[in-house]
């Protein structure tokens, strides 16, 4: 009987260690996943996540615009403005500027800019100016009747004239070795009216220099 009972344990015991095997859990480890691949940057730029060195230019973003609208260099003219026309900082782009004083606060502003070339033609700068005024463009044949053509100091010049949302803008079209120059006075109507006569004097002191 006690031989019986021996066995029967052993058989049991021998069923629970095979069940122990067969839930064992076998451990590995798993390759990691690759680094992300750095997106490529411009030439020039510091690599990722690390600022530029001290005097080092930055790359630009894609599409950033860059630069500055070049204006005319070499031979340059010369004029002599009214006393009462007050000059101003010329900042980066303007070649002469003034500012004009009117009743009750108001203020004109004159503002002389050259470029290279025809800047588009007299006919898209002449609709450019009326639009700042809140003018719509004319047409090309209409070009002859809201522009006036003068000549000082063997200078040909190009004005126009145009009143809108209550600003006038006077201003000249000076073409002169390959550059284009503006002579524009622009503010409230009452004002530039006033200084019309001085504005086409002002014009006839243009010259070479």
């Amino acid at each position: 009987m006690m031989l019986r009972i021996t066995t029967i344990m052993l058989a049991a015991a021998a069923l629970v260690l095979t069940g122990c095997r067969d839930r064992e859990v076998t451990a590995y480890r798993a390759p990691k996943d690759p680094s992300p691949k750095q997106p490529e940057m411009p030439a020039g730029h510091p690599p990722m996540g690390q600022p530029p060195a001290a005097g080092e230019p930055v790359a630009a973003a894609p599409g950033a615009m860059t630069g500055a609208v070049p204006t005319a260099e070499g031979a340059a003219l010369v004029w002599t403005a009214p006393a009462n026309w007050t000059p101003k900082a010329l900042g980066s782009m303007r070649k002469g500027s003034y500012s004009i004083a009117g009743d009750a606060g108001t203020m004109a502003d004159l503002a002389i800019t050259a470029f290279p070339g025809d800047t588009g033609g007299l006919f898209a700068n002449v609709n450019r100016w009326r639009g700042q005024v809140g003018l719509g463009p004319i047409e090309a044949a209409q070009l002859e009747t809201n522009t006036q053509a003068v000549e000082a100091n063997g200078l040909k010049m190009v004005i126009v004239d145009a009143t809108g949302s209550g600003n006038t803008l006077i201003g000249a079209i000076v073409p002169y070795n390959g550059q284009t120059w503006f002579f524009k006075l622009l503010g409230p109507e009452a004002l530039v009216a006033r200084e019309k006569t001085a504005f086409r004097e002002f014009l006839q002191t243009i010259k070479a220099r």
